[in-house]
């Protein structure tokens, strides 16, 4: 029986493509559909929301950090698919003592398309995974860039003010964007007091949908507290969701350079 590395460096075995797919993460929920496997999705979260009309009628396994494990265990999964940020460390070690379970750790566009390569492989979708990485890359690659680096900030959260670090899937979206993030010397998602914020001296503040859904209302707010600044609203999908998605995010980025521009 083949083995298969994750990007957590856990191996796991399989008698052959999986039938009976749960996915514990939205943006690879998307990714199977995508591939073709939508028939092959036995279980998902409460947060897979896309394709809506296809995912509607799935059984549902708890959130992404909230896992049913008696759900999952009705469903008979052959196999699971886990993101190291995204799911609770012991929930994901739970499972891997009774199923398969793939756990993706993605930091950067080049992690994601590994992703995208590896789950085509393991469930015989390997040239539809191909062709998405292939027009992922692509459209990043003709992606035209701002005229000069632009300082910039990303909020993820109100109350605490919380941003992202370098070492995130989307400081790697800001910087393909040619957008400097002013926090990437700090790590993951850390919280930031107004001060910092302000000390900062960003030319661009963004503020994502989620998963704090900032409003035109709270663009308002900031605009009388950061003056100066430069604020819109980001479609946090867009630069956060590491799977098929993808697909859409240059045109989307390059819709949004053009309105700062």
């Amino acid at each position: 029986m083949p083995l298969y590395t994750d990007q957590t460096d856990h191996i796991l075995q399989l008698e052959g493509p999986p039938q009976r797919i749960i996915s514990l993460v939205p943006s690879q929920t998307e990714l199977l559909y995508d591939l073709g496997l939508g028939q092959r999705i036995a279980g998902i979260t409460k947060f897979c929301v896309h394709p809506r009309r296809v995912l509607a009628d799935k059984t549902k396994i708890g959130g992404t950090k909230t896992v049913r494990a008696d759900i999952i265990r009705r469903l008979e999964p052959d196999f699971i698919i886990a993101n190291k940020e995204e799911n609770i460390r012991e929930q994901v070690e739970e499972l891997r003592s009774l199923y398969p379970v793939w756990t993706s750790d993605i930091k950067n566009l080049a992690d994601a398309c590994r992703m995208m390569a590896a789950i085509g492989d393991i469930t015989g979708a390997a040239s539809e995974a191909e062709q998405v990485t292939t027009t992922i890359q692509y459209g990043f690659d003709n992606l035209a860039t701002l005229s000069r680096p632009l300082r910039t900030a990303y909020l993820i959260w109100q109350k605490p003010l919380m941003t992202v670090g370098g070492d995130t899937f989307i400081n790697d979206m800001l910087q393909r964007c040619g957008l400097v993030n002013v926090f990437a010397g700090r790590t993951r998602y850390p919280q930031i007091s107004m001060e910092d914020l302000q000390a900062a001296q960003c030319e661009l503040l963004l503020l994502s949908s989620e998963p704090f859904p900032f409003k035109q209302k709270h663009v308002k707010e900031w605009e009388a507290r950061l003056p100066g600044t430069r604020i819109l609203l980001a479609d946090g999908e867009m630069f956060s969701w590491y799977g098929s998605r993808l697909l859409l995010a240059p045109e989307y980025f390059g819709q949004l350079l053009a309105t700062i521009q």
